[in-house]
């Protein structure tokens, strides 16, 4: 592997850590399907408590894949897949040059 492709996989990696869990992979589907929701909306949604779901949305958020907004005293989640889509596509690109 290339000098480019291994420093775009290593930016990746965060993302690939945080997606590895199952929850954090059910919460971003939920968002991506039903658009901003509070905490309390996906929990009705989810088989975990309150505070799991806030440490994972803390995790996502982290990692830049959720974006929060504060409305009122109510913080509203929803997915921000673009800029790791970004780098995804930017690491198969590197990839695809150098395998092909």
């Amino acid at each position: 592997m290339g000098q480019q492709a291994i420093s775009i996989f290593q930016s990746c990696i965060p993302l690939f850590q945080v997606l590895s869990d199952n929850h954090r992979q059910n919460i971003l589907l939920i968002l991506t399907e039903r658009g901003q929701m509070t905490v309390n909306e996906i929990t009705e949604k989810s088989s975990l408590s309150r505070p799991a779901i806030s440490h994972h949305l803390k995790l996502l958020l982290e990692k830049g894949l959720i974006s929060v907004e504060q409305k009122g005293t109510q913080r509203y989640y929803s997915a921000s897949l673009k800029p790791s889509v970004e780098l995804l596509k930017e690491l198969v690109a590197a990839l695809e040059k150098e395998c092909l």
